[in-house]
This record gives C-alpha cells, sequence and structure tokens, in this order.
C-alpha cells in the first residue's frame, strides 16, 4: 500500500531511543523528510548518520529542551528553516513517573509540564502553518489508559486525551487531524532501565498482565503512527488507540 507520505515533513520528538526513533525510521522508510529532536545529540547524530545511508535523506538533528520555556518557538524557527514547513508532529518526549499518592505539588507540576504543558505549547507553535495550508496531521505518544498504581505523567496523559478530542473537532474541517497513541510495555531504554530491569520480574508481569505474551517492538507502534500521519488516515481523527499486546482490560 502506497501511504502517499514521500515528500512529507515531519517532526518528532523525543527521538534519541526506543519508540521515538522506530517512529523516525518507519516514517523515513516512506519518503517522508524528518527533523528529530531530544536532549542529546550523539544519539540522534548516529540515527540520522544510519537513515541517512539507507533512505539517502539525512533527517535535520534538532537538539532541544522542550521544557525551556522559549523551546517552541526556537524548535518551531529550526524546522521552518530547515523543512520550509511542517505537515506531521509526534509528540513523543516524555519520561514516565511513580509519585507517591500525597506527592508535593512540585512532583505533580513537573509531570504535568513535561507530558501536556509542553507537548500543548509545540503543537499550538506548528498549528498556526497547518491551518494555513489546510493539512495537518498531529500525533500524541501518550501512555496506558489505565493507571496501576497514582501517576503524575500517566494523568497528564488523560488531560492530553481530554484536549485532543476536543481539538480534533476543532480543526477536522481544516484537513487536520490529531490523535493519540497509549503505548503498553514496549522494548526501549527507559523499559529496560527503569522499569523492568529483572527479566525474572518482567516474565511474571507479562503472564498476569499482557494476553499476548511479551512486550512489543518500538516498530510495531510507529507501524501505526506512520499510517496515522499518513494521506490515507483522512477520515481517524479524535481517537486514542492503545498498543498494547491486549493489556488494556476495559472498553474504552
Amino acid at each position: 500500500m502506497d501511504l502517499k507520505l514521500a515528500g512529507k515533513t515531519c517532526l518528532v520528538t523525543g527521538a534519541s531511543a526506543g519508540i521515538g526513533v522506530g517512529i523516525a525510521r518507519s516514517l523515513a522508510r516512506e519518503g517522508v523528510r524528518l527533523a528529530i529532536l531530544a536532549r542529546r545529540r550523539d544519539p540522534m547524530e548516529a540515527l540520522a548518520d544510519e537513515l541517512a545511508a539507507e533512505t539517502g535523506v539525512r533527517p535535520v538533528v534538532i537538539v532541544a529542551d522542550l521544557m525551556a520555556d522559549d523551546a517552541p518557538s526556537t524548535v518551531q524557527a529550526a524546522v521552518q528553516s530547515s523543512l520550509g514547513r511542517l505537515e506531521i508532529l509526534v509528540n513523543n518526549a516524555g519520561l514516565s513517573s511513580k509519585p507517591e499518592p500525597m506527592a508535593p505539588d512540585d512532583v505533580w507540576n513537573a509531570g504535568f509540564d513535561l507530558k501536556f504543558t509542553t507537548l500543548r505549547r509545540l503543537t499550538n507553535a506548528f498549528l498556526p502553518g497547518m491551518r494555513a495550508q489546510g493539512w495537518g496531521r498531529i500525533i500524541n505518544i501518550t501512555g496506558i489508559v489505565e493507571p496501576y498504581a497514582t501517576s503524575a505523567a500517566l494523568t497528564a496523559c488523560a488531560a492530553v486525551h481530554a484536549w485532543a478530542k476536543g481539538l480534533s473537532r476543532d480543526l477536522a474541517k481544516e484537513g487536520i487531524t490529531i490523535n493519540c497513541v497509549p503505548p503498553g510495555r514496549i522494548n526501549s531504554e527507559q523499559i529496560r532501565s527503569r522499569l523492568h530491569p529483572d527479566p525474572a520480574v518482567t516474565q511474571r508481569y507479562i503472564e498476569q498482565n499482557i494476553p499476548i505474551g511479551r512486550f512489543g517492538e518500538p516498530e510495531e507502534l510507529a507501524d501505526l503512527v506512520t499510517f496515522l500521519a499518513s494521506p490515507r488516515a483522512g477520515y481517524i481523527t479524535g481517537t486514542v488507540i492503545p498498543v498494547d499486546g491486549g493489556m488494556s482490560r476495559f472498553a474504552m
């Protein structure tokens, strides 16, 4: 199937490891002109070299901390100067968090700033251009929809789902779609180092929680994102589509 993505322009945030790398690879292989963004330069330069060798086109590397006050305008200017326009935005930056139920305000504020406020502000920086061109795709990589415990990050992801649903209705007639993709357990640096460093504990978790019997691979989530980014997905907007091996227990 031709996804009709060749020549489209895209920014992928959180593109130094794991899911972000998988998404960048999938989009690049469909002919998308990429800008990749994260705080760590070296992994992104290695990814850019890899994709240049494979596809003949090197992604633009943008090093930025999206928590900085001027990040949206700085990133927008960098994308504008390098790609000329932006048609696809993949909001993937973020870290998991496990605060206690009575965690102080600074823990909750940091979680919301990272997973909701920075995402919203960056999206708003690119929306005028998408509206002017009458076409756009916004895909938010969020978090599981049924948290096992208190989590600032996952509570912020729920806010993203509500915000994205409303925004999808505001912009649908302008050719812009907005969708959310909550990952389950996807093999990545963050999952292995922060949540599942012990193989025995990991196997018990899989047996208890994931019907398909394994963690997912970044490419399996990336293929969905690539489809949602394409012109062929023009009638899909305002959705939350988990990629979790059946881990979600309740109907959404």
